[in-house]
């Protein structure tokens, strides 16, 4: 390691991949604990000579050898872990001191110190030898085993809702209209999914958690994950508690609707061109910021999962298997299933799209919505920042009539609107095809906000302005008249 590299680690401070130790003329036991803890999450680096708040004080040099010794037999030793560890250890001369940096790898296999298992959390380790959901998520992680695969033999197709599977199966036509589910039987499509196989102890066939999350019915739901739920919060003007909630607790198609009908009611919905489409980027983060929750969400722990609406902004946040630490960068990151069951089911009903490109997305709505840039953070909490402008909250809910709303929706696009509707007009056109070239589902308020300013500045004309209602009235650009 260079003296660059050394300063720029030690710089960063204790984290969840960078311990400092005293240890200036013998090597410490809990230096054992943090190799372990390195060795079961993301690896990471110990300097040993390194006071905690990164002090350097150094190691003696008359000891660095004795302590390096002693570090290697240890960590070759199977009565002090398992399974033996072969790492790097170096001594480095910083600030003219001496210094040693060990350098832990993630191991792909569980790792134990003097029999017990310890996990980093920030720049802390942790015991978690007796904690069994902490122990069966590093298992779960190391193995590439999701915790919804669990098959549960009690179950049976009996305690799933028919009509869920049958919205999915409807569902599924939009994507392809020749779609395989629509010519299956209700066994035939969850087996098609993985959503019905077979328990390796009893050897007999079962439902799965996905299946249960996905269509159970709401008191199979509540008896098989008692820790299931999701939390919407509008936190606006009562900050000490919130304006709005709703605990949802029931399958994940209802929850999503349920969510996506939360973030409409509180969040204001502007119109917003994607070169001459209208599009609701509202609906189109709320939609991928779900989708992400609900598909790539940690079902084993009792995180209760969040989506909370605040002036400034909004998030999700939701228990994780995580494969990483920190913010995710949009050009750097690796996409990886959570559940690629429950995410796979979503992709067939189009509630998603191909791994990673919900990141994209979201990037790219955020800048169109409130021009902001979200933000992606990994962790044992996995959370998703979207920034709002100050009308997002303001302008919502149901209160507003048909006018209002187009009139608010228009305002953000200022002379561009103008600009592509005389554009548009280079030949008659009527109102219906003028709303329909936006992609609007309701033309309320737009002739008068948009058609009669234009026609008073005379820049668009009435083909028969003696009869301004007349179902035959079109409207055409003055210089191209």
């Amino acid at each position: 390691m260079t003296y660059d590299e050394a300063k720029n680690l030690i710089s960063k401070g204790e984290g969840i991949d960078i311990e400092f130790k005293k240890s200036t003329v013998d090597i410490t036991k809990d230096v054992y604990e943090t190799v372990c803890a390195f060795s079961n999450r993301f690896g990471g680096h110990i300097f040993l000579g390194v006071k905690d708040d990164g002090t350097v004080i150094g190691v003696d040099k008359n000891c660095i050898e004795k302590i390096k010794k002693n570090f290697v037999t240890s960590i070759n030793n199977p009565t002090k872990f398992y399974p033996l560890l072969y790492l790097q250890i170096e001594d480095i001369i910083f600030q003219d001191k001496y210094l040693i940096h060990i350098y832990v790898p993630e191991n792909p296999q569980v790792c134990r110190c003097g029999g017990k298992i310890y996990d980093r959390n920030n720049d802390s380790d942790v015991d978690i030898t007796n904690s069994g959901d902490l122990v069966f998520n590093l298992y779960s992680r190391k193995q590439g085993k999701c915790f919804v695969d669990n098959v549960l033999t009690q179950y049976n197709i009996s305690d799933l809702r028919t009509d869920v599977i049958e919205r999915a199966r409807r569902m599924s036509r939009a994507r392809n209209k020749n779609h395989p589910w629509l010519t299956m039987t209700d066994e035939e499509l969850l087996r098609s999914v993985g959503l019905i196989a077979r328990e390796s102890n009893s050897n007999k066939d079962g439902i799965t958690l996905a299946a249960i999350l996905l269509f159970g019915k709401d008191e199979i739901i509540a008896s098989a994950l008692p820790q299931y739920k999701t939390d919407a919060i509008f936190r606006v003007e009562n900050l000490d508690r919130y304006d709005d909630r709703d605990v949802i607790i029931t399958n994940l198609f209802d929850t999503f609707d349920r969510l996506m009908n939360f973030g409409k009611k509180h969040l204001s919905d502007p119109f917003l061109l994607e070169g001459v489409q209208a599009v609701s980027a509202r609906d189109a983060i709320l939609r991928e910021i779900f989708s992400n929750s609900l598909a790539h969400r940690d079902y084993s722990t009792g995180y209760v999962a969040k989506f909370v609406i605040e002036k400034d902004k909004m998030f999700t946040e939701n228990g994780n298997v995580s494969h990483g630490n920190g913010e995710l960068e949009l050009n750097d990151f690796k996409p990886f299933s959570k559940n690629p069951v429950i995410a796979k089911v979503f992709r067939e009903v189009s509630l998603a799209d191909e791994l990673g490109s919900g990141m994209r997305n979201t990037f790219k709505y955020t800048k169109l919505y409130s021009g902001g840039t979200p933000e992606f953070i990994e962790g044992d909490v996995f959370k998703i920042i979207i920034p709002l402008s100050k009308a997002a909250t303001e302008i919502v809910g149901p209160q507003k009539d048909e006018n209002t709303q187009v009139s608010t929706q228009v305002s953000t696009q200022g002379e561009d609107v103008f600009e592509k509707i005389l554009d548009f007009c280079e030949v008659p056109r009527t109102k219906k095809e003028i709303t329909e070239y936006f992609n609007l589902k309701n033309a309320k308020g737009f002739g008068k906000r948009y058609l009669t300013p234009l026609i008073s500045e005379g820049k668009l004309k009435m083909t028969i302005p003696e009869k301004p209602t007349s179902s035959k009235q079109k409207y055409i650009s003055v210089s191209k008249s």
